[in-house]
């Protein structure tokens, strides 16, 4: 056995022997990158096998559902949500006052006092005229899958409408779901958005994480705490009621 394995292994370096190691390398390198651009593939049909048939897009048409998930995006200096958050917000409203969910559920980062997306969508709701113990702050959804983990550990969400544009909806319901929640999405574009090229190619790679954050990794939200129950009144979780960010 040993003799057969050295012969193998010599015709192995006689093979290998006409390459530099600069080739050998770019070979290695080439292989993958192949190998990669296979993971990021299968992953992200994966997904959207999973999600694509939980997806609505129009209000007339999605089911109803107990709660309105909005995931965080960045918020101007100013207090203003950029376009990409304020549609989603607007995609919460809409349902909201359609009677399609009874809470609203804005999860985000808010880890830095000087830096604060939960409030800001906390009060673009108040002023439509949202009630204060309708609408539900977590001030730990750092990124996608902390909010879907958190809507349902923290905040005991069973059944959500997730409100995001058409690109990242997939990866939020799949996440949803997979945490048990019964979710579906509704689509908040609205307009065109600038850097809507760039985030349709980060999502690529998000959705592998993804994947292997739900099947592989074990991952947990960087936060835990509550719980909030969804059922009760939301005012337990602002900053104004309580004094200090939970």
């Amino acid at each position: 056995m040993k003799l057969q394995a050295t012969r193998h292994w010599h015709a192995i370096r006689a093979l290998l022997k006409p390459l530099s190691r600069r080739r050998v390398r770019r070979v290695l390198l080439i292989c993958a990158f192949l190998g990669g651009c296979g993971v990021v593939t299968g992953t992200n049909v994966w997904i959207g096998n999973c999600a694509n048939r939980y997806i609505y897009t129009d209000l007339e048409s999605v089911p109803p559902r107990h709660t309105a998930i909005v995931p965080g995006a960045r918020v101007y200096r100013d207090g203003t949500p950029t376009a990409v958050l304020e549609d989603r917000l607007f995609a919460a409203l809409s349902l909201y006052r359609a009677g399609k969910v009874d809470k609203i559920l804005v999860s985000g980062d808010h880890l830095a006092q000087e830096y604060d997306e939960v409030n800001v969508m906390w009060y673009w709701l108040s002023e439509r005229n949202v009630p204060p113990e309708d609408i539900f702050l977590d001030h730990a959804g750092l990124r996608t899958f902390d909010t879907m983990v958190r809507a349902n550990r923290v905040f005991t969400v069973e059944s959500a409408i997730v409100c995001t544009q058409a690109f990242h909806l997939p990866r939020s319901v799949f996440l949803a779901r997979r945490e048990g929640i019964d979710a579906v999405g509704l689509v908040a574009d609205r307009r065109a958005y600038l850097y809507a090229k760039r985030d349709k190619g980060r999502e690529l790679i998000a959705k592998t994480v993804a994947f292997l954050d739900s099947y592989l990794l074990g991952t947990e939200p960087r936060y835990g705490g509550g719980p909030f129950p969804i059922n009760g009144n939301g005012q337990i979780t602002h900053d104004r009621f309580t004094g200090k960010k939970r």
